[in-house]
């Protein structure tokens, strides 16, 4: 493979498509950990980072990714995969991870003495992200999005309090990771092709994960075949999406 020097984000970002067919020609497996590990800075509502991901390497396991993918060419070709997966179930245990952390930031010194700004990111942790993710077979976050309506009334409210709206706002989480992720490969002369055609279940099992789990994305990983990319770039005229206020 010919090397060639990393591109800026404008390059990659202009480099980067979804490529339906890969090269039978093995990347750095060092090289994409990297680029997961830029993943993991990606912005993440409250700093929750509800996500994990499985960087799959086994040529076994990507046979079976492939096969219940559907068999499309991207997963069939790709050298490497990496699932993106949500775990809102795990907000009790990122909610201690950023207390933790605040609490080894403020010093060893006892909460009496927090600054009001400390005492109020605490309190984040401590009463906020609790009352939003606390749920009761999606009773209570029913009652609360009802609660928070009629208050909305009144004055500017957080609304979006079911279980549901939490899932969704775990998964823009790892949206954007994986965005970081494939523009990561691109600047490395890496390509990428992020799939939504997959059993789920399947491939959750394959893997182990818990059935509280979601897969976000499965994303393909390789360098491109000549006709890897279908076709010419696409996109709606700018000024039908782009509105200046």
């Amino acid at each position: 493979m010919v090397v060639t020097t990393e591109k800026s984000v404008s390059e990659a970002i202009e480099y980067r498509r979804s490529v339906r067919v890969f090269k039978n020609e093995a990347i750095d497996i060092e090289k994409v950990k990297k680029c997961i590990q830029l993943a993991t800075l990606a912005p993440t509502s409250s700093n929750m980072q509800l996500w994990e991901f499985y960087h799959i390497v086994s040529t076994e396991i990507i046979h079976e990714i492939a096969k219940a993918s559907f068999n499309q060419n991207a997963a069939k070709t790709t050298q490497q995969i990496l699932v993106v997966v949500t775990r809102k179930d795990l907000w009790r245990k990122r909610v201690q991870s950023n207390i933790n952390f605040l609490k080894n930031q403020y010093g060893d010194k006892p909460e009496a003495e927090y600054s009001r700004r400390e005492k109020f990111a605490m309190n984040y942790y401590k009463k906020i992200i609790p009352s939003l993710y606390f749920d009761f077979f999606g009773i209570l976050g029913m009652i609360k999005f009802l609660i928070f309506q009629v208050i909305g009334i009144f004055k500017p409210i957080y609304r979006q309090a079911r279980e549901s709206d939490m899932r969704i706002v775990a998964h823009k989480s790892a949206g954007l990771a994986a965005q970081n992720f494939m523009i990561s490969m691109a600047a490395m002369n890496y390509d990428t092709c992020p799939m939504e055609g997959f059993d789920s279940l399947r491939i959750k099992k394959l893997l182990h994960l818990p059935a509280s789990s979601e897969i976000n994305m499965i994303i393909g990983c390789g360098i491109r075949e000549e006709q890897g990319v279908y076709g010419e770039r696409f996109r709606v005229p700018f000024d039908e999406v782009y509105f200046k206020k």
